[in-house]
C-alpha cells in the first residue's frame, strides 16, 4: 500500500444523524483518499453512536481491508455508514459517510457536501471583461460586468447577471448540488429550437459566505457552451 496523506485538523467537527449527535470530536483528521478533497476521519472515542457489525466491503488499495459497520443512534440508523480500514495510518480512526449524515458542522457553521480542503481558496472578483455565450449559434448572454470566481485547482467561472441573460429560454430542473465553498445550486435547462441542453446553467440564490458575491447571478458550462471573452473563445 503506498502512503496515505493524513492531517489532524483544529477544527471541532460534530456530526448528526435525525438530530442525534453521532461524532463530536476537536481532533479530526483530514485524510486525501483522492487528490481532489479530504475526507474527515473520526476517533473511536469521540464517536457517540454505536456502531453495530454491518456488511462485507471490498479491500481499497490504499486505504486497506474495511470493517464495516451500521451507525446507530436513539433509534435512527444509517446502514453501513462506517468504515474503519486497517492502514497503519488510520489506526483508531473510523470513516463515517458525509452523505448518510443529515448534518455536518465545522464548529458552528454546517459544511455541505464534504470537509473544507484547507489548501483550497474562492475568490469572486468584478470584472469589465466582455463576456458573450453562444448555443446553437444563438447569442443567449451577453455581459460587459461578469463577476468571475476563481476556485484552487478549477476553472475559472463567469457568473452573469440575470438582466444579461436570455432567462426566457431557460426551464428550471429539480436538480441541484451542494459545495462546501459555494452551497447549494440550482440548475436550468437551455432551449434552443427543439433542443434541450439539460442542467446548462445554475446559479447560487443564498451561497456561503466566500461566495456570496456571485448570489443571484447565473453560469453557463462552458464545456457544453461557447464562450467568448474579450473576442476570444474560452476554454476550460
Amino acid at each position: 500500500m503506498t502512503s496515505l496523506r493524513v492531517e489532524t485538523s483544529a477544527k471541532r467537527v460534530r456530526a448528526y444523524l435525525a438530530g442525534r449527535l453521532v461524532a463530536d470530536t476537536r481532533a479530526p483528521r483530514l485524510v486525501w483518499e483522492h487528490p481532489y478533497y479530504p475526507t474527515y476521519y473520526i476517533p473511536k472515542e469521540d464517536v457517540r453512536a454505536e456502531l453495530e457489525p454491518g456488511g462485507a466491503d471490498e479491500p481499497h488499495r490504499t486505504l486497506g481491508t474495511p470493517t464495516v459497520s451500521t451507525v446507530r443512534v436513539d433509534g435512527a440508523a444509517a446502514q453501513d455508514a462506517a468504515r474503519a480500514y486497517d492502514a497503519p495510518e488510520l489506526a483508531g480512526l473510523v470513516r463515517i459517510d458525509h452523505q448518510a449524515m443529515d448534518a455536518w458542522f465545522e464548529e458552528d457553521r454546517e459544511v455541505f457536501a464534504h470537509p473544507r480542503d484547507p489548501y483550497k481558496r474562492v475568490d469572486v472578483l468584478p470584472s469589465s471583461r466582455h463576456v458573450r455565450v453562444e448555443v446553437d449559434g444563438v447569442t443567449v448572454a451577453e455581459s460587459a460586468s461578469p463577476t468571475l470566481l476563481f476556485e484552487t485547482g478549477l476553472p475559472v467561472r463567469f457568473y452573469l447577471p440575470k438582466t444579461h441573460v436570455r432567462m426566457d429560454l431557460l426551464e428550471p430542473t429539480r436538480t441541484s448540488t451542494d459545495c462546501p465553498y459555494k452551497g447549494t445550486a440550482e440548475y436550468w435547462t437551455l432551449r434552443t429550437g427543439e433542443t434541450a441542453h439539460e442542467d446548462l446553467v445554475w446559479s447560487y440564490s443564498t451561497p456561503l459566505p466566500e461566495s456570496i458575491d456571485v448570489a443571484g447571478l447565473v453560469c453557463f458550462d462552458d464545456g457544453r457552451a461557447a464562450l467568448f471573452v474579450d473576442g476570444e473563445r474560452h476554454s476550460e
